[in-house]
């Protein structure tokens, strides 16, 4: 039994609005065509045709940004066949589109998260998150895995121990700039090589990850929107930022599919650990000490 940890990040770009997040939505391998034609059909079911053939992504800050919103709020509930209808229609017409065929289309793609992140429940995928409380605070040392891929990893494995002791995992990025693919292969390989804790997890995630276009695979489109919820719209405990009241909804799904494990950590029996992490920040304990 294998699962594909698929991974992307959200929030670099807007630190004074969201936190910057590491995402991961792990899906088993009998599983995942299965899903990836689900999703496919609910192209058709909501845009009148597959809307991520050619040149279109369906990424968060896209489909999910305010303006689709309200958008989509300029008019009743439109009915499926005529929303879809409506949706395909703006998609043909692209900026010369009406009034109408916008707020279909906006609402057609609110719907396809919705049953996009109920699809994720029925087949059983789990969603990861590493969630940094002070954006902008990044370690200067490229030696050592970054401080949220490491957490990213542990919730993982510990998800990975509690289903199968003999489950694999494998990590699949959102390829990155050439040199910053092989720096993180780079850092992987340390850490899984050399670390006591990196040792151990490589005995159930394999160590060298997949690296591939997000436009071209599913998996990496569904850790990009579980990115930008928990981005935009997931707040606990310190995570004291304005979230966006309208992705509520989604968020609610997306919290459903967090994995919880249960460990004796430091002296504590029944320890829960989810598989949404918050960090303080990036920096190294030293870098943090420095003024």
């Amino acid at each position: 039994m294998a699962h594909f940890l698929f991974i992307d990040e959200s929030g670099r770009e807007f630190h004074d609005q969201s936190y910057e997040v590491l995402a991961g939505v792990a899906i088993q391998d009998r599983d995942l065509w299965n899903l990836v034609k689900t999703l496919q059909e609910l192209e058709i079911k909501h845009f009148g045709s597959r809307y991520t053939l050619g040149q279109r992504e369906l990424k968060a800050k896209k489909i999910l940004k305010a303006k689709v919103f309200r958008h989509a709020a300029e008019v009743g509930l439109i009915p499926l066949e005529e929303r879809r209808e409506l949706a395909r229609q703006c998609l043909v017409a692209g900026s010369s589109a009406g009034f109408r065929q916008m707020c279909g289309l906006a609402q057609a793609k609110l719907a396809y998260v919705d049953d996009l992140l109920e699809a994720c429940g029925r087949f059983r995928c789990k969603a990861f998150g590493s969630i940094v409380r002070n954006p902008g605070t990044h370690s200067a040392s490229n030696d050592y895995l970054r401080k949220d891929y490491a957490y990213l990893f542990e919730r993982f494995f510990y998800f990975l121990e509690d289903i199968d002791p003999d489950a694999s995992g494998i990590i699949v990025f959102d390829e990155l700039e050439k040199s910053k693919s092989h720096l993180l292969v780079q850092q992987m390989d340390r850490y899984f090589k050399r670390t006591a804790k990196g040792q151990q997890r490589s005995g159930q995630i394999i160590p060298e990850p997949f690296f591939v276009h997000s436009d071209l695979t599913t998996g990496v489109q569904l850790a990009d929107i579980a990115a930008y919820l928990l981005s935009w719209g997931f707040r606990t405990g310190d995570l004291k930022k304005p979230k966006r009241d309208n992705l509520a909804p989604f968020v609610d799904r997306l919290c459903r599919l967090r994995h919880r494990s249960i460990r004796h950590i430091d002296g504590i029996e029944n320890f829960e650990i989810w598989s949404f992490a918050v960090i303080s920040d990036l920096r190294t304990r030293d870098e943090q000490f420095i003024r």
